[in-house]
């Protein structure tokens, strides 16, 4: 059975997405064409109607002068020299006192225009004024004004000029418009793709410097340059590497030491399974003293293998506390804690004094560091020894009286795999008190060490809280 992809598949497999930069000068470039388009439309429609009004304007002001004058009635003598010194303007008297419909116009103008209705209304009384657009029978455009002569009843006076000069104004103002909006644009496209590279640049340092980050896997800090939004991403992306860096090194001395921890318990087992099976294979019969021995060993080996596993489980695990968070009430998780330390080391004597605290954590973990402080404390106490607990404001203090911390040792006891000269030979792994320090960190809280007044060590656990039972509210 063949599978096949639908158009809308294979639309959003393939969709192609612009540049940035490219974006960015298209977005520009029809900003100012947009820009430029109205501003020249606007100026362009502007000066049409100003030219416009301010010739009519004029138009009617010639227009009622010479209406005023006594020569109007006598059209064949005295127009001509009007029409003559306005130079394309137009002049023609109508005359309808007779009944019929009169056109008068001087010889030296020949206007070529059509009288129509509005201008024989106006000489017939019934209109005081007509302003209309007239076009030629050879397309010339006239703007035509029309007014009454005074004191001659049944007579208009017609004044035409020609629309040649404002066209040839306008068309002119269009060119140059057009032109200069089509170079802005261009200019505009121009400055748009060259303020998008020079913006886009250091994006695109920093895109080499991430992308040479994953092909080499090495974690080196980018360079920051100004202090832009790009310089601030380029900090962020250096403080992730940062906290990388950190990570991967913890990874790296965590597998290291603990390679070198489990090498001598596994060693161990190694030897003394090779001298069980050669001995077998040989046919020679160990003494049970020496079989017991030999198991005890093993036994021995394989508690410290598991317990050496289990503190590196624990130590691996970065991440924040998880789901199983809840509220705890920490005289029990001590007591739980005193409970198993108290059956592996029965000759030790534990003194408690655990006044109520609340906190919020994860029961597991918290139980796990307490028993770590209460097993180091156990550990270096000397037979009979006593281990004092006490649990007062959420701090947990653990005195023993073991040698104590040297004052050389102090800063260190919370590092993994630290352990210190005198305690090579005990038993241990020396992830315990990480582990503390671990949970004490998870939960908010703080570990310290130091010299106890019974002699020996003091290590203290703070954890937040408070001393009365937490309100619980709903169902």
């Amino acid at each position: 059975m063949t599978a096949t992809l639908g158009p809308d598949a294979l639309g959003h497999r393939w969709h192609y997405r612009r540049s940035l930069a490219s974006r960015i000068t298209l977005l520009t470039t029809f900003a100012v064409a947009v820009s430029v388009a109205a501003v020249a439309v606007g100026a362009f429609v502007t000066t049409r109607a100003q030219l416009r009004s301010t010739s009519d304007e004029a138009l009617v002001t010639r227009a009622q002068a010479v209406a005023q004058l006594d020569q109007v009635g006598d059209a064949a003598q005295g127009l001509s020299a009007f029409a003559l010194a306005a130079g394309e303007i137009r002049v023609a008297v109508v005359d309808v006192t007779s009944g019929t419909v009169n056109v008068i116009s001087p010889q030296t103008t020949g206007t070529g225009l059509t009288i129509g209705e509005p201008e024989i209304a106006v000489a017939q009384g019934l209109s005081e004024g007509s302003l209309r657009t007239l076009v030629t029978d050879d397309g010339e455009r006239f703007r035509v004004v029309t007014v009454p002569v005074p004191d001659q009843a049944g007579q208009a006076l017609v004044l035409a000029q020609s629309l040649t000069s404002q066209e040839s104004v306008l068309a002119k103002l269009g060119a140059v418009t057009l032109v200069l909006g089509v170079a802005g644009v261009l200019v505009a496209a121009l400055a748009g793709w060259a303020v998008a590279g020079s913006g886009l640049r250091p994006v695109r340092t920093l895109t080499r410097g991430v992308e040479e980050i994953a092909r080499t896997e090495r974690l080196e800090p980018l360079a920051v340059e100004g202090d832009d939004e790009v310089a601030r991403l380029a900090t962020s992306f250096n403080l992730m590497l940062a906290s990388l860096s950190s990570s991967r090194e913890r990874q790296k001395r965590l597998v290291a030491d603990a390679g070198h921890e489990l090498r001598t318990p596994l060693t161990s087992l190694r030897t003394n399974i090779e001298l069980l099976a050669q001995a077998r294979s040989d046919d020679i019969v160990l003494p049970p003293e020496a079989v017991a021995e030999v198991l005890d060993d093993v036994r021995a080996q394989v508690e410290e293998l598991s317990t050496l596993v289990g503190d590196l489980v624990e130590l691996a695990r970065d991440e924040e506390m998880g789901h199983t968070v809840e509220d705890l009430d920490l005289v029990e998780v001590v007591e739980h804690a005193l409970a198993r330390v108290r059956r592996r080391a029965p000759g030790a004597v534990f003194e408690t004094d655990l006044r109520p605290w609340f906190t919020r954590g994860e029961p597991g973990t918290l139980e796990r560091a307490v028993t770590n402080l209460l097993d180091n404390a156990a550990k270096w106490s000397p037979t009979d020894g006593r281990v004092q607990v006490s649990l007062v404001e959420g701090v947990l203090t653990v005195d023993d009286e073991g040698p104590g911390i040297p004052d050389a040792d102090l800063p260190h006891v919370f590092e993994r795999f630290y352990r210190a000269d005198e305690s090579r030979t005990m038993p241990g792994s020396g992830l315990g008190l990480s582990i503390v320090a671990q949970a004490a960190e998870r939960h908010s809280g703080t570990v310290v060490a130091g010299r106890s007044p019974l002699g020996g060590a003091r290590m203290v656990l703070q954890l937040p809280g408070q001393a009365d039972a937490p309100v619980r509210t709903g169902g």
